[in-house]
């Protein structure tokens, strides 16, 4: 439900189409310029609902590790591929848990780094903490972000349940 809702936040423009019966409808379209980041492997769960409502959205991939064994350090950015033109769309940024804000705060430094305006970046996570959400406006004002609930006791490890893998 969170994708989808995200969708009201990317741009649309007017459409007028013609039915199969040559009655014009008039309806929306997505703007062009809006694409989806996910962060492997969490985000990656939400992937196929953004497809369903934006079937062929482009989709970059962004892996962050947190340092196990020093917590104090950032997390890292390990892989990324974002489509060439990106600093021109709108990026919907895919991550289900924001515990700390860490891994959110490292995908945004990234993408500004590849000259997305922070007003353009849409963080759809479906559990944040109060804690997270600090971290993460105390540095990037103007981001916004779409979740189903803000508590201080995040569901932990969203993607080893989702994918199977948890012990």
């Amino acid at each position: 439900a969170v994708v989808s809702t995200q969708s009201g936040h990317y741009g649309r423009d007017d459409k007028t189409v013609i039915t199969p019966k040559g009655v014009p409808y008039e309806g929306k379209a997505f703007n062009k310029g809006n694409c989806g980041v996910s962060l492997v492997r969490s985000g990656e769960a939400m992937e196929k609902s953004l497809r369903e409502c934006c079937r062929s959205i482009r989709i970059g991939k962004m892996l962050i590790r947190h340092d196990d064994d020093d917590s104090c350090r950032p997390p890292k950015v390990i892989y990324v591929r974002l489509p060439p033109d990106i600093a021109e769309r709108n990026v919907l940024l895919m991550y289900p848990l924001m515990n700390t804000g860490g891994t959110i705060h490292q995908s945004i430094k990234e993408l500004k780094k590849n000259n997305v305006k922070e007003d353009r970046i849409i963080i759809c996570t479906l559990f944040v903490t109060p804690d997270s959400l600090r971290h993460v406006f105390a540095e990037f004002p103007m981001v916004r972000i779409l979740t189903t609930e803000v508590n201080e006791d995040c569901a932990l490890h969203f993607g080893e349940r989702y994918f199977g893998t948890d012990n």
